[in-house]
């Protein structure tokens, strides 16, 4: 199985428009759709899941379709590193100051 990216997508795609838009390369395993976690609104981006022949076949296929006046960026998905977010604060982890 290999995990895709699936970037700048239209906000009004839900996960079953996503997956047809990939089930015409093959089988689709899972479809997630990352929303905002204050607002649930989507953030325009999720992930896909099929198997490597079909995903290699999707992303050659998509990456760079427009799709409701968006340019998608389809590739495989990296594996995060490291701990989870910070969010930026910059160099060492001091002592807190509150």
């Amino acid at each position: 199985m290999t995990k895709m990216y699936v970037g700048n997508l239209p906000f009004t795609m839900d996960e079953a428009a996503v997956r047809g838009l990939f089930e015409k390369h093959g089988p689709v395993q899972s479809v997630a759709l990352i929303n905002d976690r204050e607002t649930g609104r989507p953030r325009g981006f999720g992930f896909v899941e099929m198997a490597s022949a079909d995903a290699a076949r999707a992303m050659a296929a998509l990456n760079g379709q427009e799709i409701q006046g968006r340019v998608l960026k389809v590739n495989e998905a990296q594996e995060r590193s490291g701990g989870g977010g910070g969010g930026g604060g910059g160099g060492s982890r001091g002592p807190k100051r509150w």
